[in-house]
């Protein structure tokens, strides 16, 4: 049995770039490089038909530990909860007070992005936001 080394993560979403610049933002991530032979992705997508271009986007971490983001356009919007979402880990290692303020000024940025802020869960000691990305797909703070 072979051992998995790689995976990316692939969101269904209205706009690929849009969505992708977004969580560049989010995670510090950089756009990735166009298809093999493309100088820009505006030239990558001025080769496809009129109806392909702009049908997936992709970025990834520029230190090239965390997964490659992949997005892809579908017809339909999201119109029940994720069955899969991403944790962003800005609280790891801090409780009580320390951790939500940390999570607080992470939501405060991210809010400023476009993302939405859901709700808080805090029992005194460990938390996390739900938050939902510019297209409603839900993600937590951590």
């Amino acid at each position: 049995m072979s051992s998995i080394k790689q995976f990316q993560v692939t969101f269904d979403c209205a706009e690929p770039e849009r969505v992708a610049r977004f969580w560049c933002e989010v995670l510090g991530y950089v756009v990735s490089p166009p298809p093999k032979g493309f100088a820009t992705w505006d030239d990558f997508d001025r080769s496809r038909s009129p109806e392909d271009r702009g049908s997936w986007f992709a970025c990834s971490d520029p230190s090239g530990v965390g997964p490659r983001l992949f997005f892809q356009r579908v017809p339909e919007g999201k119109v029940v909860k994720n069955r899969l979402h991403l944790d962003v880990r800005v609280g790891t290692g801090l409780v009580g007070e320390e951790r939500l303020a940390a999570l607080e000024a992470e939501c405060a940025r991210l809010v400023a992005l476009g993302a939405v802020r859901v709700r808080l869960l805090y029992d005194g000691n460990d938390s996390c936001i739900v938050m939902q990305d510019i297209e409603g797909n839900e993600f937590c703070l951590d």
